[in-house]
Order: structure tokens, then C-alpha cells, then sequence
């Protein structure tokens, strides 16, 4: 089993994911900014209270890791998301690299992905303009600072346009740029699917220095 590093545990997409890492006997170090807010109890999981743009002390707790997962939102009230999300993100990946994991899975987000060539999610004014700071924020992350990082193996994985509570199934569709739609044209994911296919990355490396997506 891995020794797993999970970056936002407490978030909706990452208390999911430890559920999911937990579940398949994987020990993780949950890296937290409340460490109340993790209820779960498990003899594999040990929280951590840190700040992900303190890079020095971020590089200490990941070291020894196989690999690190990052759900990080600075949070989507945060009046400074857009910059925030850059910058621990910037943070994140110096980190991994200056402790020596290989390995970083990063929770991405549906915006950069494309409904047709040369148009992405982003650019179809679905998306509440509320939000889109934080959507900016992580297309960014992927663009400028993923895609031309040589000496981490990374993957960014986008969700459906809508993930939400619900069953796991463990049956979707996975893709690489693209939105997965299904019959209807509409794009979901349970966050609790998610978590598997995640967890499955994880565990069987198929995706390196890419993104990928899923959906029904």
C-alpha cells in the first residue's frame, strides 16, 4: 500500500478521496489548515496542520511520501482565489520536487476543458461569473505551471461539469481534453466516483505528464 500525502483533505473532493484512499488500506498524511475539520478516525491516517504556501515546511511533511494528491482550494469565498491558488500551487509543486516525490496527482478543474475545438468550458458563459476566479486560477495551473514541469510525474484531473454527491458505482468514462457529455449532453460525475478513479490513478499510473477527465 502507498504512503500517500493528501493536500485538502477536509474539502468536498478531498474528504472523498481520503474516504476512498483509506478504504483500500493506503496510509495517508492528511496536510490541513483546520485539522478539526477531519472527523474521520483511522489507525492509517495521521493530520497534519500546515500552510501550503509555506513551501520550507510543506517540503518537510511530504518527504518520505510515494506520492502526493492535492485537492487545494484556497476556498471559494476567498476574495483572493484567483492569486491564492497560483501561488500555493507555485508552493505545491516546489515542494514535492525539493522532496524528492516523483509522484504528484492534482484535482483539477472542468473550465479548461474543451465542448468543441478551440472552445473550452470557460468560454461558454455557463459558468457563474462568481466562481470563475477560482476556475482561471486552476486552467491556470495547469498551463503555466503543469504543462512545462519536466521532472515531475504529474496529472491533472479534470471532473465532469457538474460532480456532486452521490453513489459509487465505480463505472465511468474516462477522457483526456475533452468534456465528457453523455446521452442527454449533460456532463456528471459523483464525487465519490471521482475518488475511485483517483485512487485507481494512483494505484495503476496510466496518465503521466497530461490531463485526463471522467463522466458518465
Amino acid at each position: 500500500m502507498a504512503n500517500i500525502i493528501l493536500i485538502g483533505a477536509s474539502g468536498f473532493v478531498g474528504s472523498a478521496i481520503l474516504n476512498e484512499a483509506l478504504s483500500r488500506g493506503h496510509q495517508v498524511k492528511a496536510v490541513v489548515r483546520h485539522p478539526e475539520k477531519v472527523t474521520v478516525k483511522h489507525d492509517k491516517l495521521e493530520v497534519v496542520a500546515a500552510d501550503v504556501q509555506d513551501a520550507a515546511a510543506l517540503t518537510d511533511i511530504i518527504k518520505g511520501a510515494d506520492a502526493v494528491i492535492s485537492s487545494y482550494n484556497p476556498g471559494w469565498t476567498n476574495p483572493d482565489i484567483y492569486n491564492d491558488t497560483l501561488n500555493g500551487y507555485k508552493s505545491i509543486i516546489g515542494a514535492v520536487k525539493n522532496a524528492g516525490v516523483q509522484r504528484l496527482l492534482v484535482v483539477g478543474g472542468a473550465g479548461s476543458l474543451f465542448v468543441k475545438p478551440g472552445v473550452t468550458v470557460m468560454d461558454t458563459g455557463v459558468l457563474p461569473e462568481a466562481i470563475m476566479p477560482g476556475v482561471k486560477g486552476l486552467a491556470e495551473v495547469y498551463h503555466n505551471q503543469l504543462k512545462s514541469e519536466t521532472s515531475l510525474d504529474w496529472a491533472f484531473f479534470s471532473p465532469a461539469g457538474n460532480i456532486a454527491p452521490g453513489q459509487r458505482t465505480a463505472n465511468y468514462r474516462l477522457g483526456k481534453d475533452d468534456l465528457i457529455v453523455d446521452a442527454k449532453g449533460e456532463s456528471n460525475i459523483s464525487v465519490e466516483d471521482y475518488a475511485v478513479a483517483m485512487i485507481n490513478e494512483l494505484e495503476t499510473p496510466a496518465h503521466h505528464k497530461t490531463r485526463f477527465t471522467i463522466g458518465y
